[in-house]
């Protein structure tokens, strides 16, 4: 993984110094809430409902053991014990102290770690597919143009007030595991006629109350381009991005109101005066690269013949097998998923125990490295075969090997009402709730890939408005009430679900979500997943079934 040179690690620790300067200042009065909120909130912390929430920036999804060790540590000392795992592949600590924040700063920064750009209107951090290096169906590893664009955006002076957040992901796949097409732009490593690498640039997707699907704006960019081709974007976006409703400000309206042609002829024109100025060389990418060779893998990792023998007579641990693991492109390993989906405990969150726990087997097993995923879990991607049946045991032990990923309990579910001040409905307690509905393992994975996803508010989080089955919490004059909608996918063929009906009372969520999943089992085909499911027979079905009592 990158590691920080010397530039690196002194804008960091100046950012922590400058940071802890405004801090004083704010508390002793010296400055006002109002200049104070932009300062914090380019530092990552916000100011939530019952104490602030710092956000950690995770470059795409990539952790070392050390630095786990050390959001154990922060944890331990300076929060309620626990961390929570995004969406975005970040990290969150919901009860620091302002004062202290600083403090928290200083500590990240000894880890080669920060919050710099997890919040406020510039460019936030950048995602990508968690599967990247270890995949079959990879074009090329995307994790090395992630961190040039991090270079690139990190305190870029001109994108510095955007007029709204900015998101940006890269995957490098065949098969989109980084939901490109629902980001401000979103970048995939593709093949031309005559078999060069280079890009293919989407614009204008995104989520939130108005979610939509970015569009191709240039079907092939040669990699000397990248950063050029970006900053055309961002110049158009923020000379023309509306700053007069927050609500219209992003660039998904941007396009949909000027129309794509129009707004691609624009960043054309931008792009032709500044493409030549500043090239990506094929120097610098080497460089770049020469950050993510693959590990030491061994040769003979293949030829254990036990392991089928092993499943056979561990019934639980094949199930696990099946579940939580993945195919490697390298023969004799396997990438594990450490779900963080326990019946019992939030979507996403971690002790400060089981992190530790974590770092200790990400030495002992996958080269002391962990990955976060968009589906708030965590992943070994470099495990050997041989080594399956004692990290079980072990995840085991610290309720991490929950046989659920792609099951209908790895549910993503944002902290709503519990943590947030933006959030209309809790969301915590519901998904607890469908989850002691759903207890029964095998009849979880009867049904299959399922994915669920519950946001306690508009701003979708969670990214309610692409899942399968998706949960939306609305305020109804001070009372709780649930949007369910069906069909979304934030996958190759994405679609943004469509609205089951009317809301329905916090206490009918649960209800409502076993009697989708009723109408599935009864209803489909042979091996038909639940989203062919739906695009066969529409919701009609569902709704039917779901607003009989109503």
């Amino acid at each position: 993984m990158y590691q920080y040179n010397d530039d690196d690690q002194t804008l960091v620790n100046e950012r922590v110094a400058q940071f802890r300067r405004q801090t004083e200042q704010f508390l002793n009065g010296e400055i006002t809430d109002d200049q104070f909120r932009a300062l914090r909130l380019r530092n990552g912390l916000y100011i939530q409902t019952h104490a602030p929430m710092l956000r950690i920036a995770v470059p795409y999804g990539l952790l070392s053991s050390r630095q786990l060790r050390k959001i154990a540590y922060i944890a331990r000392t300076y929060d309620k014990n626990y961390c929570h795992f995004t969406t975005r592949q970040n990290i969150q600590f919901n009860w620091p102290k302002l004062e202290q924040a600083p403090d928290i700063l200083a500590e990240l920064a000894e880890v080669q770690m920060h919050a710099i750009q997890t919040s406020g209107n510039c460019i936030r951090n950048t995602t990508s597919d968690h599967l990247a290096g270890i995949c079959a169906d990879e074009i090329e590893d995307p994790r090395p143009y992630c961190e040039i664009i991090r270079q690139w955006s990190t305190l870029h002076p001109e994108f510095d007030y955007l007029p709204r957040k900015f998101k940006i992901a890269v995957s490098g796949a065949v098969h989109d595991r980084a939901a490109t097409q629902f980001h401000d732009i979103g970048i995939h490593l593709v093949k031309n006629d005559a078999g060069e690498i280079g890009f293919k640039i989407l614009v204008g997707g995104g989520l939130g109350r108005t979610p939509v699907i970015g569009q191709v704006i240039k079907p092939y960019l040669e990699k000397r381009h990248l950063l050029s081709y970006l900053d055309a974007i961002l110049r158009i976006y923020n000379l023309y991005g509306r700053r007069d409703n927050k609500y219209k400000a992003r660039i998904k309206i941007l396009v949909k109101e000027s129309g794509l042609e129009n707004f691609a002829r624009q960043v054309e024109q931008e792009w032709q005066l500044i493409k030549n100025t500043h090239e990506l060389s094929d120097v610098r990418i080497e460089a770049i690269k020469a950050q993510f060779i693959p590990p030491a893998y061994q040769t003979d990792a293949a030829q254990d013949g036990s392991f089928a023998a092993v499943q056979q007579d561990n019934p639980a641990f094949a199930t696990w097998v099946k579940y939580n693991t993945v195919a490697h492109k390298v023969a004799g390993y396997r990438g594990v998923f450490l779900s963080l989906k326990a019946p019992d405990t939030p979507p996403g969150d971690m002790t400060d125990t089981q992190l530790d726990a974590v770092a200790e087997l990400a030495d002992r097993y996958s080269f002391g490295e962990v990955r976060s995923t968009h589906r708030q879990n965590l992943l070994f991607a470099d495990v050997k075969q041989a080594d399956l049946f004692p990290l079980w045991q072990q995840l085991d032990a610290i309720k991490l090997a929950t046989p659920n990923i792609g099951t209908v309990t790895d549910m993503i579910c944002c902290p709503g009402l519990d943590f947030c001040s933006l959030a209309n409905a809790s969301s915590i307690g519901i998904a607890k709730e469908i989850n002691e509905a759903l207890d029964d393992i095998d009849y979880l994975h009867d049904i299959g890939d399922v994915k669920i996803n519950m946001s306690g508010c508009m701003n979708g989080c969670a990214h309610q408005s692409v899942g399968h089955i998706g949960i939306l919490g609305v305020d109804k004059k001070g009372v709780e009430w649930y949007q369910l909608t069906l069909g979304g996918s934030s996958e190759n063929e994405a679609a943004i679900g469509e609205r089951l009906g009317p809301a329905v009372a916090k206490h009918e969520v649960t209800q409502a979500v076993t009697t989708i999943l009723d109408v599935y089992v009864k209803q489909r085909l042979d091996d038909e997943s639940f989203l062919d499911m739906v695009k066969r027979v529409g919701i009609d079905p569902f709704k039917e079934q779901v607003y009989a009592g109503h």
